[in-house]
């Protein structure tokens, strides 16, 4: 299993464009030791030729250029991107569906849930018929146990998926908007199905952790998870933003309850690395004591480009 990060920050990319928070200011002006992100995408493969997009951001054009293994190679019009997979209805996760127009029919992976908001609040799957047939819904089902069974992608022979819904926020769009269902946000669990494979959780958005889902992050070899916050209320104290991490379901790295005492409470072998970084987030700041924090640890930072095997 090869994992490629096309994009590690929330929404908005770092530095966002209207925003002058210290992080923003000081990366422009070159006075923040940080590296530019843009918006949280990766791509997996299991032969390195044909890769699964999980999420298509609004920067998925430059994430394209910039990774050669999804240019085109083999004929005049081609692509590496095989298929595309969401795990919500987010506008920064799913609006680079639209500069991937010219690739349609395009397969597409999502809950009914998404499906729905993309099909009448954000209606990319009505929109995007009028190219060669649009994309072509592969329905991910939850069922009351908040589980799929495993399911394969054609694109991915070796790996079997496991979606995990996951408590989270809907889209600002959706009707289940602060009052969210199972199928609105989900996890992937995947596995190489040879005997002693790997495996990864991967989770941008991340609410809450219940006992059902501790178990899915502590099976996993690795898990790349949501890293937006450090402080629940750090878009307050920045001037940025009224809302709360937990309103706009993430859970804030620090304090008693965070991710990141969740994240140690995993076996001592898990690889631990944090994805869907927003532009307050003081780890962005590469001499900052959060981010040695987070070292000392054992957490790691994805940034945009970072290849890995878990």
């Amino acid at each position: 299993m090869q994992i490629l990060v096309l994009g590690s920050a929330a929404g908005g990319g770092f530095p966002q464009w209207n925003c002058n928070c210290p992080n923003c200011h000081g990366v422009r002006s070159g006075q923040l030791q940080a590296t530019s992100r843009t918006q949280s995408s990766i791509a997996i493969s299991s032969d390195g030729e044909r890769w699964l997009l999980c999420n298509a951001s609004p920067d998925i054009r430059a994430q394209l250029a910039a990774n050669p293994e999804l240019h085109p190679k083999r004929r005049p019009r081609d692509t590496g991107i095989a298929g595309v997979l969401l795990v919500d209805g987010q506008i920064d996760h799913v609006t680079g569906l639209l500069s991937l127009r010219e690739g349609c029919p395009l397969d597409v992976w999502c809950t009914p849930n998404v499906h729905e908001d993309l099909s009448s609040g954000f209606p990319l799957f009505p929109m995007l018929t009028h190219w060669q047939g649009g994309l072509r819904w592969q329905p991910i089902e939850i069922d009351e146990g908040h589980l799929t069974t495993r399911f394969s992608i054609p694109s991915c022979p070796g790996l079997a998926f496991t979606a995990v819904a996951l408590h989270s926020n809907a889209p600002p769009y959706s009707p289940r908007r602060g009052a969210p269902t199972p199928g609105d946000n989900i996890g992937l669990y995947i596995e190489e199905d040879s005997a002693g494979g790997r495996s990864l959780f991967y989770a941008p958005g991340l609410g809450r952790l219940d006992e059902e889902l501790r178990g899915w992050l502590a099976r996993a070899d690795c898990v790349l998870v949501d890293g937006t916050l450090w402080d629940d209320d750090e878009l307050q104290r920045a001037g940025v933003g009224q809302a709360t991490g937990m309103e706009m379901g993430h859970l804030a790295l620090a304090g008693e309850e965070g991710l990141i005492r969740e994240l140690e409470a995993l076996p001592e072998t898990t690889r631990r690395i944090l994805i869907h970084i927003n532009n307050t987030n003081p780890i962005l700041d590469e001499t900052s004591s959060q981010r040695a924090e987070l070292y000392a640890r054992g957490i790691d930072v994805a940034y945009d480009g970072m290849r890995f095997e878990p």
